[in-house]
């Protein structure tokens, strides 16, 4: 019976889910931009990355007055997104290995930095939601991964300005990758546990309705 209820929609969600996607279409344009310029395969993956996460914030406020069922799905098509972002990073971070790159260290600094302090405001903005379900933990997993890619670019980018070398960049942005994957299955588990503690818990009340 818990399939069919529509989702909790509360004014809280839909607010903060509103103005994440906000800030995240805002940091797709500055990391693209940034990234073209300092031709940065760190900054290009964390474009990649904001642009998949707007997407995945539509489809959460989307899943807000739909049933759960509808709800895990949107949760799924979170998890997958992320692992199709992770291997488009990886082909671009192979892409400039061979052919070459020369970020520069200044702007990838910069621009992390400015990241850094959006995805942290995300991150408390989501965190302050009650009673998160599914595809709110799923965005909180979005903003946490991309605070912390933004710190690895930091890092990236002083080795680039001291070592005079594009590496620290590519290493950076095959890490971004890295962990787009780890966060694109932990969504999927996320989703698979929640659906399993739902039918064990109808299993259990079919039991006690028979017994009755």
């Amino acid at each position: 019976m818990s399939e069919e209820q529509p989702a909790a929609d509360t004014p809280q969600q839909r607010r903060t889910l509103w103005i994440v996607l906000g800030l995240n279409i805002a940091l797709t344009v500055g990391f693209a931009a940034t990234g073209s310029i300092a031709d940065s395969s760190a900054l290009i993956a964390n474009a990649l990355d904001n642009a998949s996460d707007s997407l995945v914030y539509v489809i959460s406020l989307l899943a807000l007055t739909r049933s759960e069922a509808w709800k895990h799905g949107a949760a799924r098509v979170s998890g997958v997104l992320l692992l199709l972002f992770a291997a488009g990073v990886l082909f671009d971070a192979g892409r400039r290995y061979f052919l070459g790159s020369e970020p520069l260290g200044a702007a990838m600094i910069g621009m992390a930095l400015v990241g850094a302090a959006v995805n942290a405001l995300c991150v408390w903005l989501l965190n302050r939601v009650k009673q998160a379900d599914v595809n709110m933990r799923a965005a909180q997993t979005f903003s946490f991964n991309d605070f912390v890619s933004n710190g690895g670019i930091v890092v990236a980018g002083g080795l680039v300005l001291w070592l005079g070398q594009a590496w620290p960049d590519l290493v950076v942005g095959v890490a971004v990758a890295a962990i787009a994957i780890k966060g694109g299955v932990s969504i999927l588990r996320d989703v698979r546990r929640e659906i399993d503690e739902e039918e064990q818990s109808s299993a259990q009340d079919g039991d006690g309705s028979s017994r009755g």
